[in-house]
């Protein structure tokens, strides 16, 4: 299967999970700016988003390409370093702002990675994992409270602290890796490729951002309104 046998094929299959990763991306930090004005909206949506059948196998979709996408990344990566040595990750007419996020996607994407497995643990295993588990009733706060789980992950400076190095490595990773799979798909031409870059650093930009204000509200005003 070309997917898999080719170089190029593999190229593909990491430029698609990763454009499906950026998309839930931009779902989640949509869905996580609702707390900044109302606990009760966001707890509705986790409500929504609880131990379900369809939110299991969204869960187990979501983890598919995820492994999909960091095992096709490895697989590069070591294809080319064998083809290049130590020019790895190497993307033709890669502009000079977003050269270091190039030559660093694999590093980027370990810090991401291990990044998910903490953000797993403060949130998935505390809320989906309880409810489905039927451990709800020796949780505090409840599974299925989303609100005072932010409240008190961010209550935490060291928590802070490791989310805004993981958030920062987010952004480098998308920033460059939007575009990236753009051209790998073969959207892209002399003129779109400059236009792709700019959406892809406003699009990065705005997500994260979206995702900073929502640690930012939480570590400085915790559960309590901005205003008032």
């Amino acid at each position: 299967m070309w997917l898999i046998d080719s170089s190029i094929g593999r190229k593909v299959v990491m430029s698609v999970t990763g454009l499906a990763l950026i998309l839930f991306l931009t779902f989640h930090a949509c869905m996580n700016v609702v707390a900044l004005f109302s606990a009760e909206g966001y707890n509705m949506i986790c409500e929504f988003l609880g131990a379900n059948w369809y939110a299991v196998v969204a869960t187990v979709g979501l983890a598919a390409l995820m492994a999909l996408h960091f095992i096709y990344a490895i697989w590069l990566t070591l294809q080319n370093k064998k083809a290049r040595g130590a020019d790895s990750y190497n993307v033709t007419n890669k502009p000079e702002k977003v050269e270091w996020a190039s030559q660093n996607m694999l590093v980027l994407g370990i810090i991401v990675c291990l990044g998910l497995c903490l953000h797993l643990y403060n949130f998935w295993y505390n809320m989906m994992w309880s409810e489905l588990m039927g451990n709800a009733y020796v949780q505090l706060p409840s599974p299925s409270d989303g609100y005072a789980w932010i409240e008190q992950t961010f209550a935490q400076p060291v928590f802070v602290v490791l989310y805004v190095i993981w958030l920062c490595a987010i952004w480098f990773h998308i920033n460059h890796g939007f575009w990236s799979a753009i051209q790998t798909i073969g959207w892209s031409g002399k003129i779109w490729l400059n236009r792709w870059q700019c959406i892809g650093f406003w699009w990065s930009t705005i997500v994260i951002l979206m995702f900073f204000a929502v640690l930012i509200k939480f570590a400085v005003w915790g559960g309590a309104p901005i205003c008032g």
